[in-house]
């Protein structure tokens, strides 16, 4: 079973792309998701020379697109590491796809089962919402509950990043039924 939201868009071929996976059984990925930073400033340093700077203006671009890439991978590794449900022990992923004018990343880890509708009704909340109205209602909760960034990222991608959000929620059949979800962040380059 299959439930789109938003305009995903499956990865197409002829596309440039990076796929950074992580295994369940080694060390618990919750635990690692303080190392994302480390696989976001590789995806970012990668993908600039994709884009080679030979001026000013150039350079001004690829530190731009850098910069981006760090941000929305980081961000996107995080979501997956802390939120994917271990006890399915199923991989975590994030795929970054170049294509003429824009990156698509897509990252996937397995969700609680318990949470999936939760979930779904926030991402309804993010597509039907103003992201920078939304964004600054999340900093006024979390500035009242003392809270430090908690619910930020997305909300990042979308108001400073102008990126388009979409998911997939997959059922897959394996020994036991297992939920994962794939978060599509596309991201203009030449805007």
């Amino acid at each position: 079973m299959q439930q789109i939201f938003g305009n995903f868009v499956e990865p197409k071929n002829g596309a440039e792309y990076l796929i950074v996976r992580f295994s369940p059984t080694s060390l618990p990925l919750q635990q690692r998701w303080q190392n994302t930073g480390l696989s976001a400033d590789f995806l970012a340093e990668y993908w600039t020379s994709f884009f080679p700077a030979h001026d000013i203006p150039s350079r001004n671009k690829q530190q731009e697109i850098k910069g981006a890439v760090n941000y929305v991978a980081n961000e996107l590794l995080e979501n997956v590491m802390k939120f994917n449900y271990q006890p399915a022990d199923y991989p975590v992923s994030l795929g970054l796809y170049l294509y003429q004018n824009h990156f698509r990343f897509y990252a996937t880890n397995a969700i609680d089962p318990r949470v999936v509708e939760d979930f779904q009704a926030r991402i309804q909340n993010l597509l039907r919402g103003d992201p920078q109205a939304l964004y600054l209602e999340q900093v006024e909760k979390n500035a009242a509950e003392d809270s430090y960034g908690s619910h930020i990222g997305l909300l990042t991608i979308l108001s400073d990043y102008g990126a388009q959000l979409a998911w997939k929620f997959e059922t897959i059949s394996r020994e036991t039924t297992i939920i994962t979800v794939t978060t599509m962040a596309q991201l203009d380059l030449f805007t």
